[in-house]
């Protein structure tokens, strides 16, 4: 029995990593660039990627930072800023200045990143069919590729969650169409949103939003001292004469002489017991009897059930609604996990028996260009997010477009044409009309 280690929290104010987002020429870069002329900071290093504001933007009065020069590869990324935790380390050890690290832009990063698994899974298919997958064709991205691009993201930022120091991180912000929980479009409804991995704005300790529109705004902040309580108070403007400076040291109360590195307590990834313990299962876990990957050794009746009816479908309303029995049936326990991933199984192989799948290329058909057309223009670019929308619509997941059927992507091009008529005003169409 291990025994119970407790502390009484410090109450210090950590060092910030501040999210500061928005849309184009809003401020983000001249913000952070601004921040190196406090006398407040010590020295500021700038890590480019993708803005190219840098140099341009050393010519602000009192500005003084450095540049970090890189090949644009994620070994070359990652160094730098492991380089910069030890300058700041060094120097928060030493009592002098806390040293600022600025990161233009984190959108960019995570572009980099779908960018390298995009590349990896051209090179399996190659491996695989050896021939080159047309670069307008989107390849399917295995899990494991999205694993590991989430974890080297995951690795970044605990990097500058824990840097002896003050990290600014810009990213891309903007409106889209606002979905309901079905997928489906909310008439004349904008979301807003952060261009970046999807946790980006979670891992900050303070979220700004600046925008040309409108006064800037602190979306959040994991703070005692701003008087914004989490999930309760609305965002809070910013006062006309705001700078990361007046944020930092006044409305977060950052005391570089007390500050503290996050207190992030590496989780154990190497303990043997891991997968060994088949005594000790959950009461909602399958039998021990049954493995919990590959083939079951033996099926519930529920499973069964839904195999059989599995065999008797014929078609795509068939499949669909067989795909969603079974997801409800693996929700309320009825099946276990390893009973519906080896329904998918069966699922993928009775669906491609009925329909071949004949690979398409979006150069070559004018529906499935017509429905990258009509995603672009409802601002559903991000391709987690344009895959999630049509495996809704499709009643099934999609791991391509590609697997699209042409049934499913004129389902597509209807709800994203009603999608985009629900949100623009009456006044615009008639214009367009009219012009």
């Amino acid at each position: 029995m291990t025994a119970l280690r407790t502390r009484r929290p410090t109450g210090r104010v950590p060092w910030p990593l501040i999210l500061v987002e928005g849309g184009e020429k809003a401020g983000k870069s001249w913000a952070a660039a601004v921040l190196s002329a406090s006398a407040k900071v010590g020295q500021t290093y700038w890590l480019d990627l993708g803005e190219g504001a840098a140099d341009e933007y050393g010519a602000i009065p009192g500005s003084r930072y450095e540049v970090i020069e890189h090949d644009g590869s994620w070994g070359q990324i990652f160094g730098a800023v492991e380089a910069v935790r030890d300058l700041a380390r060094q120097a928060a050890d030493a009592g002098q200045p806390p040293v600022v690290l600025v990161i233009d832009s984190m959108t960019a990063e995570w572009e980099l990143l779908k960018s390298l698994a995009d590349h990896a899974a051209r090179e399996r298919y190659f491996e695989k069919k050896k021939r080159r997958l047309p670069a307008d064709v989107e390849p399917t991205i295995s899990m494991d590729l999205w694993n590991e691009a989430n974890g080297r993201h995951r690795k970044l930022m605990t990097l500058l969650m824990t840097m002896p120091g003050i990290v600014v991180m810009t990213a891309r912000g903007k409106e889209t169409a606002a979905l309901d929980a079905n997928g489906r479009p909310i008439e004349r409804t904008k979301e807003y949103k952060v261009e970046g991995q999807k946790t980006l704005a979670f891992d900050a300790s303070c979220w700004v939003r600046l925008s040309r529109d409108a006064k800037p705004i602190v979306v959040g902040a994991r703070s005692v001292h701003t008087g914004i309580r989490p999930g309760v108070d609305e965002p809070q403007e910013l006062p006309a004469d705001w700078s990361l400076e007046w944020l930092i040291f006044e409305a977060l109360r950052c005391d570089p002489g007390t500050a503290h590195v996050r207190d992030l307590t590496p989780l154990a990834t190497s303990d043997d017991s891991f997968g060994r313990d088949t005594d000790e299962r959950p009461v909602s876990g399958p039998p021990a009897s049954r493995p919990v990957s590959g083939p079951p050794a033996a099926l519930s009746a529920a499973a069964t059930g839904l195999l059989d009816d599995l065999k008797q479908a014929t078609d795509e309303t068939g499949l669909r609604r067989i795909w969603k029995a079974a997801g409800d049936a693996a929700k309320d326990s009825r099946i276990s996990p390893a009973e519906l991933e080896h329904f998918r199984t069966q699922w993928k192989a009775r669906k491609d028996e009925l329909f071949p799948p004949q690979p398409k290329n979006p150069a070559n058909d004018p529906a499935r260009r017509r429905m990258f057309a009509l995603l672009g223009q409802a601002d559903i670019t991000d391709r987690d997010e344009r895959l999630a929308y049509v495996s809704d619509i499709a009643g099934r997941e999609v791991a391509s477009t590609n697997d699209l059927t042409d049934d499913e992507v004129s389902r597509v091009i209807e709800r994203t044409e009603s999608c985009i008529a629900q949100n623009t005003p009456p006044a615009q169409t008639e214009m367009e009309m009219a012009g």
